[in-house]
């Protein structure tokens, strides 16, 4: 089947997000909105089937996931990744970000250090300021194509202080970097000589783009294994984040037991029914769709990093490895004399991430989300262009 992510949806009236928000975070409502980590492509017709048929039914009780649905989600992984991962290593979470709130407060406590690695997803520093932790910065080193770690100043600051936990970005997001395994090796030996646990988010990994291999952080190593909680959900491949969809895995018997009491003590390990239906539907049939998107999105990627540094000297673009976002390198608008960066794109009609929200060296830099129909980048890039030509005229 041949599925078209060319058709423009109109979201207004269902309280998206990257609409809802424009005026509150950028001032205004007529905005492009090239910001928010969710898709403009047509959530896939068999997920919306799935829920359709099960909504039929007039009885929204108390459901259990089934036997399947959690195969689903083993056999993906099978199949995706090459991860043979067992049953009793899986649990249901309300959540990446809740998650990782959810094993702050069983793993540390309040006034502990967890280390994050910025530039970085900004719920990651968030969550962990407002469960009052201390957060601890291991920055990640930008090459001008891929951000990489300093293992030297990350075992300095596990030298120094006590940090339970270590939240990692697996793809990175923002920048789009796919860790190698010698580097998720490496990380994990150093938290596994410290005594850090660390939780990977991989909501990301089924969209590794051009060729590359994510690699599930628990399966690098026997160290890996021992310190490991992996995160995911089908949500970002299948742009259907408004459906609570993520799981946990952990091989580990002993961090896995203590921390999964604990969620089914106070009830947090319970899938929404309609979660279920959405993860399997997604999992089961999702494979050709997953391809097509894919493919959709590179091309997509390779407009915009061939169009912008084209047409703005100024601006610098890298491939990403993972995900559908493109991290712009703008620093060097200021030789335009443009110093307000983010007010520059602003100015031209769209809504990108400033990337200083995502920690010290994200300064200078804008986050571009591409998983939208050519049209709208075309016009995203018109406008962009537009806009450059009158403010260096």
């Amino acid at each position: 089947m041949k599925y078209n992510f060319d058709t423009i949806i109109d979201r207004s009236g269902t309280h998206a997000v990257k609409l809802e928000k424009l005026k509150p975070l950028f001032g205004r409502e007529d905005l492009l909105p090239l910001w928010v980590a969710d898709m403009d492509f047509e959530t896939p017709d068999f997920i919306r089937k799935a829920l359709e048929d099960r909504l039929k039914h007039p009885i929204y009780g108390y459901t259990c996931p089934s036997a399947d649905f959690w195969q689903s989600i083993i056999d993906w992984l099978k199949y995706l990744h090459g991860w043979e991962v067992e049953r009793e290593w899986l649990t249901f979470i309300p959540g990446i970000v809740k998650g990782i709130g959810l094993a702050m407060h069983y793993f540390s406590g309040k006034g502990d250090s967890v280390i994050i690695q910025p530039p970085v997803y900004h719920p990651f520093r968030l969550v962990t300021e407002r469960n009052g932790r201390v957060v601890v910065n291991h920055q990640l080193q930008w090459d001008g194509e891929r951000y990489s770690m300093d293992f030297n100043q990350l075992e300095d600051v596990l030298k120094r202080r006590r940090c339970p936990l270590l939240i990692l970005s697996n793809p990175h997001n923002p920048g789009g970097t796919v860790w190698d395994r010698e580097t998720l090796t490496t990380l994990a030996g150093l938290c596994y000589k410290f005594h850090v646990t660390v939780i990977s988010d991989e909501i990301h990994a089924d969209m590794a783009l051009f060729g590359n291999k994510h690699i599930p952080f628990t399966t690098v190593s026997q160290e890996a294994e021992q310190v490991g909680i992996v995160y995911n959900a089908p949500s970002k491949t299948f742009n259907m984040a408004g459906l609570v969809s993520s799981y946990a895995v952990i091989p580990n018997p002993q961090l896995r037991k203590g921390f999964y009491d604990f969620l089914h003590a106070n009830e947090l390990n319970e899938a929404p029914f309609v979660a279920i239906v959405a993860t399997q539907a997604a999992y089961t049939q999702g494979h050709q769709w997953r391809e097509q998107m894919i493919e959709y999105v590179e091309n997509n990627i390779n407009y915009v990093i061939g169009e912008i540094p084209r047409l703005i000297p100024g601006i610098k673009a890298s491939l990403p490895q993972a995900s559908f976002l493109v991290w712009l390198d703008c620093r060097g608008l200021k030789d335009a004399g443009i110093g307000d960066i983010p007010g520059f794109f602003t100015d031209a009609g769209l809504a990108l991430n400033n990337g200083a929200m995502f920690g010290p060296g994200g300064e200078g830099f804008m986050r571009l989300n591409a998983a939208c129909p050519r049209t709208v980048l075309e016009r995203a890039v018109d406008l962009l262009y537009s806009h450059y030509r009158r403010v260096t005229s």
